[in-house]
């Protein structure tokens, strides 16, 4: 077994760790989760306008407006899965014993 290669590898996993913290720019949990919820905000507002346009008539490319209606469901489905898993995360740490 090489230690040196496990090493390298350990190595540059604490680059790439360092690399990610700068690029936050010391943002905090609460202020990254409260930029994602206004992102999916964002996206399930263009949803529903695109919904409009494509029921009243006024949308110029049908296309581009099912995408945003799809992109607004999917963030909005991915935003659940992230809830429910913080959630049971959440549900295992308070069973353990300390």
């Amino acid at each position: 077994m090489n230690i040196s290669s496990i090493a390298n590898s350990i190595g540059s996993l604490a680059k790439t760790q360092a690399n990610l913290t700068q690029k936050n720019d010391g943002a905090t949990f609460s202020s990254m989760l409260n930029d994602a919820m206004k992102e999916v905000n964002t996206s399930q507002v263009e949803g529903y306008k695109a919904m409009e346009g494509i029921a009243t008539g006024n949308v110029k490319n049908l296309q581009e407006a099912v995408q945003k209606i799809e992109e607004a469901e999917l963030s909005l489905k991915l935003a659940l899965e992230v809830k429910n898993k913080a959630i049971n995360a959440y549900k295992e740490i308070s069973k353990m014993q300390v």
